[in-house]
Protein backbone atom coordinates (compact mmCIF):
# COMPACT_ATOMS: atom_id res chain seq x y z
CA UNK A 1 0.00 0.00 0.00
CA UNK A 2 1.67 3.50 -1.07
CA UNK A 3 -0.65 5.68 -0.25
CA UNK A 4 1.92 8.55 -0.71
CA UNK A 5 1.76 8.10 -4.23
CA UNK A 6 -1.61 8.83 -4.79
CA UNK A 7 -2.89 11.66 -6.90
CA UNK A 8 -4.72 14.17 -4.80
CA UNK A 9 -8.10 14.85 -5.04
CA UNK A 10 -8.15 18.50 -6.98
CA UNK A 11 -10.62 20.61 -8.98
CA UNK A 12 -10.99 24.28 -10.02
CA UNK A 13 -12.21 25.63 -6.34
CA UNK A 14 -14.48 28.65 -6.33
CA UNK A 15 -14.66 29.72 -2.47
CA UNK A 16 -17.50 27.41 -0.83
CA UNK A 17 -19.91 28.42 1.70
CA UNK A 18 -21.13 25.42 4.27
CA UNK A 19 -23.40 25.18 7.42
CA UNK A 20 -24.23 22.65 9.89
CA UNK A 21 -26.86 20.49 10.72
CA UNK A 22 -27.26 19.83 14.33
CA UNK A 23 -27.28 16.25 14.62
CA UNK A 24 -27.37 16.68 18.72
CA UNK A 25 -29.93 17.47 20.96
CA UNK A 26 -29.81 18.20 24.87
CA UNK A 27 -32.90 15.51 25.21
CA UNK A 28 -34.22 14.66 22.10
CA UNK A 29 -37.49 16.23 22.68
CA UNK A 30 -39.41 17.92 19.45
CA UNK A 31 -37.61 15.08 16.84
CA UNK A 32 -35.84 16.22 14.49
CA UNK A 33 -37.80 17.50 11.80
CA UNK A 34 -35.54 20.87 12.28
CA UNK A 35 -32.50 19.20 11.21
CA UNK A 36 -34.15 17.53 8.06
CA UNK A 37 -36.03 21.20 6.89
CA UNK A 38 -32.70 23.44 7.44
CA UNK A 39 -31.19 20.91 4.77
CA UNK A 40 -33.60 21.17 2.75
CA UNK A 41 -33.34 24.84 2.97
CA UNK A 42 -29.15 24.60 2.60
CA UNK A 43 -30.17 22.78 -1.13
CA UNK A 44 -32.60 25.04 -2.18
CA UNK A 45 -30.89 28.31 -0.79
CA UNK A 46 -28.18 27.14 -3.22
CA UNK A 47 -25.60 26.41 0.01
CA UNK A 48 -22.63 24.30 -0.99
CA UNK A 49 -22.18 21.86 1.75
CA UNK A 50 -24.03 20.74 4.87
CA UNK A 51 -21.96 19.13 7.94
CA UNK A 52 -22.78 17.41 10.89
CA UNK A 53 -20.45 15.54 13.89
CA UNK A 54 -19.80 12.86 15.40
CA UNK A 55 -20.03 11.53 18.86
CA UNK A 56 -20.08 8.08 19.29
CA UNK A 57 -20.41 7.81 23.16
CA UNK A 58 -19.90 10.25 25.92
CA UNK A 59 -17.95 9.84 29.51
CA UNK A 60 -19.01 11.93 32.12
CA UNK A 61 -15.83 13.88 31.82
CA UNK A 62 -16.75 16.75 29.62
CA UNK A 63 -14.52 19.66 31.21
CA UNK A 64 -12.03 17.85 28.92
CA UNK A 65 -13.10 19.49 25.70
CA UNK A 66 -11.39 22.49 27.26
CA UNK A 67 -7.85 21.18 27.24
CA UNK A 68 -5.76 22.05 23.85
CA UNK A 69 -3.80 19.50 24.82
CA UNK A 70 -6.22 16.39 24.51
CA UNK A 71 -7.44 17.73 21.44
CA UNK A 72 -9.83 20.44 22.95
CA UNK A 73 -10.26 24.12 22.54
CA UNK A 74 -9.74 26.80 25.40
CA UNK A 75 -12.80 27.70 27.05
CA UNK A 76 -14.84 25.62 24.66
CA UNK A 77 -17.77 24.01 26.03
CA UNK A 78 -19.73 20.99 24.39
CA UNK A 79 -23.67 21.62 23.28
CA UNK A 80 -25.36 18.89 25.71
CA UNK A 81 -24.47 16.83 29.03
CA UNK A 82 -22.75 13.62 28.67
CA UNK A 83 -25.86 12.35 28.34
CA UNK A 84 -27.26 14.28 25.47
CA UNK A 85 -28.41 12.61 21.79
CA UNK A 86 -25.95 12.28 19.27
CA UNK A 87 -26.81 10.99 15.78
CA UNK A 88 -24.51 9.34 13.45
CA UNK A 89 -23.21 11.11 11.18
CA UNK A 90 -22.91 8.84 8.13
CA UNK A 91 -26.67 7.72 8.56
CA UNK A 92 -28.23 11.25 9.80
CA UNK A 93 -25.87 12.45 5.73
CA UNK A 94 -27.61 9.12 4.01
CA UNK A 95 -30.71 10.54 5.04
CA UNK A 96 -30.03 13.79 3.80
CA UNK A 97 -28.81 12.61 0.71
CA UNK A 98 -32.05 11.44 0.22
CA UNK A 99 -34.38 14.32 0.23
CA UNK A 100 -31.11 16.71 -1.36
CA UNK A 101 -30.47 16.68 -5.11
CA UNK A 102 -26.94 19.31 -5.13
CA UNK A 103 -25.61 20.11 -1.76
CA UNK A 104 -22.13 18.50 -0.62
CA UNK A 105 -22.56 16.42 2.25
CA UNK A 106 -19.65 16.48 4.84
CA UNK A 107 -18.75 15.24 8.67
CA UNK A 108 -17.20 18.11 10.68
CA UNK A 109 -15.74 16.34 11.94
CA UNK A 110 -15.92 12.41 11.73
CA UNK A 111 -13.83 10.03 14.70
CA UNK A 112 -12.79 7.76 11.62
CA UNK A 113 -10.28 5.47 13.85
CA UNK A 114 -13.48 4.50 15.86
CA UNK A 115 -14.45 2.74 12.91
CA UNK A 116 -13.22 -0.46 11.11
CA UNK A 117 -11.51 0.98 8.19
CA UNK A 118 -13.23 -1.79 6.15
CA UNK A 119 -16.66 -0.97 7.07
CA UNK A 120 -15.87 2.72 7.27
CA UNK A 121 -14.74 2.70 3.49
CA UNK A 122 -17.63 0.60 2.56
CA UNK A 123 -20.28 2.91 4.29
CA UNK A 124 -18.41 5.93 2.39
CA UNK A 125 -18.34 4.62 -0.50
CA UNK A 126 -22.07 3.96 -0.89
CA UNK A 127 -23.36 7.27 0.62
CA UNK A 128 -20.92 8.75 -1.87
CA UNK A 129 -22.28 6.47 -4.84
CA UNK A 130 -25.71 7.09 -3.94
CA UNK A 131 -25.71 10.69 -3.34
CA UNK A 132 -24.17 11.04 -7.18
CA UNK A 133 -20.86 11.64 -5.16
CA UNK A 134 -21.28 14.40 -2.99
CA UNK A 135 -19.62 13.36 0.21
CA UNK A 136 -16.92 15.20 1.60
CA UNK A 137 -15.39 13.07 4.85
CA UNK A 138 -14.13 15.42 7.57
CA UNK A 139 -11.64 13.50 10.15
CA UNK A 140 -9.97 14.03 13.24
CA UNK A 141 -8.66 12.62 16.38
CA UNK A 142 -11.40 13.98 18.77
CA UNK A 143 -10.53 14.92 22.09
CA UNK A 144 -12.61 12.41 24.71
CA UNK A 145 -10.70 9.26 25.77
CA UNK A 146 -14.32 7.32 26.86
CA UNK A 147 -14.91 7.47 23.54
CA UNK A 148 -11.73 5.06 22.46
CA UNK A 149 -12.36 3.26 25.50
CA UNK A 150 -16.01 2.03 24.39
CA UNK A 151 -14.47 1.12 21.46
CA UNK A 152 -11.47 -1.27 22.53
CA UNK A 153 -8.72 1.52 21.42
CA UNK A 154 -6.00 3.35 22.52
CA UNK A 155 -6.77 7.01 23.29
CA UNK A 156 -2.79 7.96 23.39
CA UNK A 157 -2.37 5.96 19.32
CA UNK A 158 -5.51 8.10 18.40
CA UNK A 159 -3.45 9.84 15.51
CA UNK A 160 -1.92 6.34 14.00
CA UNK A 161 -4.78 4.65 13.94
CA UNK A 162 -6.72 7.77 12.64
CA UNK A 163 -3.79 7.10 9.90
CA UNK A 164 -4.09 4.05 9.55
CA UNK A 165 -8.04 4.00 8.99
CA UNK A 166 -7.60 6.87 6.31
CA UNK A 167 -4.66 4.46 4.52
CA UNK A 168 -6.70 1.23 4.41
CA UNK A 169 -10.05 3.11 3.28
CA UNK A 170 -7.71 4.64 0.29
CA UNK A 171 -6.43 1.28 -0.25
CA UNK A 172 -9.91 -0.19 -0.96
CA UNK A 173 -11.24 2.29 -2.57
CA UNK A 174 -8.34 2.70 -5.43
CA UNK A 175 -7.18 -0.37 -5.73
CA UNK A 176 -9.13 -4.23 -6.60
CA UNK A 177 -8.07 -6.64 -5.68
CA UNK A 178 -6.64 -4.81 -2.49
CA UNK A 179 -3.69 -5.45 -0.37
CA UNK A 180 -2.92 -4.45 3.31
CA UNK A 181 0.16 -5.21 5.33
CA UNK A 182 0.96 -3.16 8.28
CA UNK A 183 1.56 -4.52 12.17
CA UNK A 184 -2.17 -4.05 12.69
CA UNK A 185 -4.18 -5.70 9.51
CA UNK A 186 -3.05 -7.84 6.71
CA UNK A 187 -4.84 -8.65 3.92
CA UNK A 188 -4.80 -9.27 0.03
CA UNK A 189 -7.00 -10.49 -2.75
CA UNK A 190 -9.90 -8.20 -1.20
CA UNK A 191 -12.64 -6.44 -3.31
CA UNK A 192 -14.94 -3.80 -1.98
CA UNK A 193 -17.15 -2.40 -4.54
CA UNK A 194 -18.25 -0.04 -5.71
CA UNK A 195 -15.53 2.34 -5.44
CA UNK A 196 -16.90 6.43 -4.58
CA UNK A 197 -17.44 8.47 -8.02
CA UNK A 198 -14.50 10.55 -8.06
CA UNK A 199 -11.49 8.67 -9.40
CA UNK A 200 -9.49 9.80 -6.27
CA UNK A 201 -12.23 8.58 -4.01
CA UNK A 202 -14.02 10.53 -1.26
CA UNK A 203 -12.21 13.96 -0.43
CA UNK A 204 -11.26 13.71 2.82
CA UNK A 205 -10.76 16.75 5.02
CA UNK A 206 -8.09 16.65 8.22
CA UNK A 207 -8.84 18.75 10.99
CA UNK A 208 -6.76 19.77 13.74
CA UNK A 209 -4.28 22.61 14.94
CA UNK A 210 -0.45 23.41 13.00
CA UNK A 211 1.89 20.97 13.99
CA UNK A 212 3.76 18.02 12.08
CA UNK A 213 1.48 15.46 13.15
CA UNK A 214 -1.59 17.42 10.90
CA UNK A 215 0.88 19.22 8.61
CA UNK A 216 2.02 15.31 7.37
CA UNK A 217 -1.32 13.80 7.55
CA UNK A 218 -3.17 16.95 5.66
CA UNK A 219 -0.26 16.55 3.14
CA UNK A 220 -0.60 13.16 2.71
CA UNK A 221 -4.56 12.80 2.12
CA UNK A 222 -5.05 15.54 -0.34
CA UNK A 223 -4.21 19.01 0.99
CA UNK A 224 -8.00 19.88 3.04
CA UNK A 225 -7.83 21.46 6.74
CA UNK A 226 -10.21 22.09 8.48
CA UNK A 227 -8.88 24.91 11.07
CA UNK A 228 -9.07 24.13 14.39
CA UNK A 229 -7.83 25.51 17.99
CA UNK A 230 -5.35 28.66 17.80
CA UNK A 231 -5.70 28.78 14.01
CA UNK A 232 -9.48 28.59 14.21
CA UNK A 233 -9.42 31.71 16.54
CA UNK A 234 -6.88 33.38 14.28
CA UNK A 235 -7.62 32.43 9.96
CA UNK A 236 -5.73 34.52 8.25
CA UNK A 237 -2.39 33.86 10.69
CA UNK A 238 -3.38 30.04 10.97
CA UNK A 239 -3.60 29.74 7.06
CA UNK A 240 0.07 31.32 6.67
CA UNK A 241 1.35 29.06 9.48
CA UNK A 242 0.31 25.72 7.52
CA UNK A 243 1.22 26.63 4.32
CA UNK A 244 5.46 28.00 5.54
CA UNK A 245 5.07 24.37 8.19
CA UNK A 246 3.53 22.26 4.62
CA UNK A 247 6.75 24.14 3.14
CA UNK A 248 9.61 23.73 6.17
CA UNK A 249 8.30 19.75 5.47
CA UNK A 250 8.69 19.53 1.98
CA UNK A 251 5.77 19.76 0.78
CA UNK A 252 3.33 21.67 -1.63
CA UNK A 253 0.74 24.11 -0.99
CA UNK A 254 -0.18 25.14 -3.95
CA UNK A 255 -3.59 23.25 -4.17
CA UNK A 256 -4.31 23.23 -0.18
CA UNK A 257 -7.97 23.47 0.32
CA UNK A 258 -8.54 25.06 4.19
CA UNK A 259 -12.15 25.67 5.80
CA UNK A 260 -12.51 28.59 8.42
CA UNK A 261 -15.46 29.63 10.49
CA UNK A 262 -17.61 32.51 9.66
CA UNK A 263 -19.74 33.61 12.29
CA UNK A 264 -23.15 35.51 10.95
CA UNK A 265 -22.88 39.16 12.29
CA UNK A 266 -26.52 39.99 13.91
CA UNK A 267 -28.85 43.07 13.03
CA UNK A 268 -30.49 45.20 15.43
CA UNK A 269 -33.80 42.72 15.01
CA UNK A 270 -31.90 40.10 15.46
CA UNK A 271 -31.50 39.01 12.07
CA UNK A 272 -28.05 38.16 9.98
CA UNK A 273 -26.51 41.52 9.15
CA UNK A 274 -25.79 40.59 5.67
CA UNK A 275 -22.93 43.07 4.79
CA UNK A 276 -21.29 42.76 7.76
CA UNK A 277 -20.96 39.03 7.62
CA UNK A 278 -19.82 39.62 3.98
CA UNK A 279 -17.11 41.88 4.97
CA UNK A 280 -16.25 39.61 7.76
CA UNK A 281 -15.30 37.29 4.86
CA UNK A 282 -13.42 38.98 2.82
CA UNK A 283 -10.14 38.76 4.30
CA UNK A 284 -10.52 35.12 4.84
CA UNK A 285 -10.60 35.09 1.18
CA UNK A 286 -8.42 37.12 0.30
CA UNK A 287 -6.18 35.22 2.91
CA UNK A 288 -6.38 31.93 0.68
CA UNK A 289 -9.07 30.46 2.75
CA UNK A 290 -11.60 28.32 0.34
CA UNK A 291 -14.22 27.25 2.25
CA UNK A 292 -16.39 28.90 5.08
CA UNK A 293 -18.31 27.67 7.25
CA UNK A 294 -21.08 29.92 8.24
CA UNK A 295 -22.39 29.69 12.02
CA UNK A 296 -26.02 31.60 12.28
CA UNK A 297 -28.77 31.52 14.14
CA UNK A 298 -31.76 30.69 11.53
CA UNK A 299 -36.03 30.75 11.40
CA UNK A 300 -37.02 27.08 11.94
CA UNK A 301 -39.69 27.31 9.32
CA UNK A 302 -38.41 25.82 5.73
CA UNK A 303 -39.41 28.64 3.68
CA UNK A 304 -38.09 31.43 5.98
CA UNK A 305 -34.36 29.55 6.37
CA UNK A 306 -33.95 28.80 2.60
CA UNK A 307 -34.93 32.97 2.45
CA UNK A 308 -32.28 33.83 4.72
CA UNK A 309 -29.58 31.46 3.52
CA UNK A 310 -30.57 32.54 0.03
CA UNK A 311 -29.68 36.32 0.55
CA UNK A 312 -26.70 35.26 2.30
CA UNK A 313 -25.22 32.47 -0.79
CA UNK A 314 -26.14 35.68 -3.15
CA UNK A 315 -23.98 38.24 -1.44
CA UNK A 316 -21.28 35.34 -0.84
CA UNK A 317 -21.41 34.85 -4.57
CA UNK A 318 -20.91 38.29 -5.48
CA UNK A 319 -18.29 39.20 -3.28
CA UNK A 320 -15.95 36.09 -4.46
Amino acid sequence: MNVGSLVAYSELVTPRLSIGLENFSRDGAGGWDHLLDRARAADDAGVDRVTVSDHVVYGEHLEAYARPELGGVAGGRQPTGPDGHWLEPLTVLAVVAGITSRVRLGTHILLAALRRPAVLAKAAATLDVLSGGRLDLGVGVGWQREEYDAAGLSFTDRGHLLDHTLEVCQELWHHSPARVETPELRFEGIHARPAPVHPDGVPIWVSGTVNYRVVDRVARFGLRWIMWGAAAADPVTGVGAMRAALAERGHDSTDLQVVANLRAVKADDGRPDVAATIAKARPLLDAGITDLWLIMSLPRARAEATDVLGTVVAAFRDAS
